[in-house]
């Protein structure tokens, strides 16, 4: 064996053992309190709605204040739905945004070019239906090839946020590695879907909520969330 062959097995037992961290964004916060509150459970990312229908939906004011409490490395996505240019630009220029999360019926061309206008990375969300076949989610992800990931959601009518869990299995295992699965997750199944999907992260709003009250969010639903992930993630 050569010297290249070594080194190349060293890589690739090391990178056998590293263990897989499933990322983890808590979506919907609605408060200073929340956002600090997910940063010291280690969160990866938080998310804040721009959707004026959604009971999660921030203004430019609160969100402004929410996020002077992240801290570095700690990723801010704003999600929107099929934004007017106005309201797009105006939160993105005041609003300091990590990256954009598109959950409406935009088209590739659509988030590209607001995307561009905001100089973020961003997600595509997609919906999954009871109909929705595996060939169809490859589809969408190449004609998304330039979406920095894709967010698998439940359809629901409207928009997002329904709670209601999809059938995991439709996710082809080649897609799995750029996916952030959401859609009804939540502390009791959120183990099994990570060890169904292997997806890259995970993305949670009603799962930590206050039942029965959109967009409050419960914190201790929020740790023990957190905690089923890191739990998975051990097994």
């Amino acid at each position: 064996m050569t010297s290249a062959d070594t080194q190349a097995a060293t890589d690739s037992s090391a990178t056998d053992t590293v263990p897989h961290r499933t990322r983890i964004k808590l979506c919907g916060l609605g408060n200073a309190a929340d956002v600090a509150h997910a940063v010291a459970l280690g969160a990866d990312a938080i998310g804040l709605v721009f959707y004026p229908p959604s009971p999660r939906s921030l203004s430019i004011a609160q969100a402004v204040e929410m996020t002077r409490v992240v801290p570095p490395f700690v990723s801010v996505v704003g999600l929107f739905v099929n934004p007017t240019a106005d309201w797009f630009s105006e939160v993105t220029c005041n609003v300091p945004l990590s990256m954009l999360q598109f959950h409406g019926d935009e088209t590739p061309e659509q988030c590209e070019k607001l995307a561009g206008v905001a100089g973020l990375p961003w997600l595509r969300a997609l919906r999954v239906s009871p109909d929705t076949q595996p060939a169809d989610l490859v589809k969408s992800a190449l004609n998304y090839s330039a979406a920095s990931g894709l967010l698998f959601d439940t359809h629901v009518d409207g928009y997002g946020g329904g709670g209601k869990v999809f059938d995991w299995s439709l996710i082809p295992a080649e897609l799995a590695r750029r996916a952030v699965l959401s859609g009804g997750l939540s502390t009791q199944n959120v183990r099994d879907a990570i060890h169904r999907v292997r997806p890259y992260a995970v993305d949670v709003s009603s799962g930590i909520e206050v039942p029965g009250a959109k967009g409050v969010k419960d914190h201790a639903r929020m740790a023990a969330f957190v905690r089923a992930v890191r739990e998975a993630d051990a097994r």
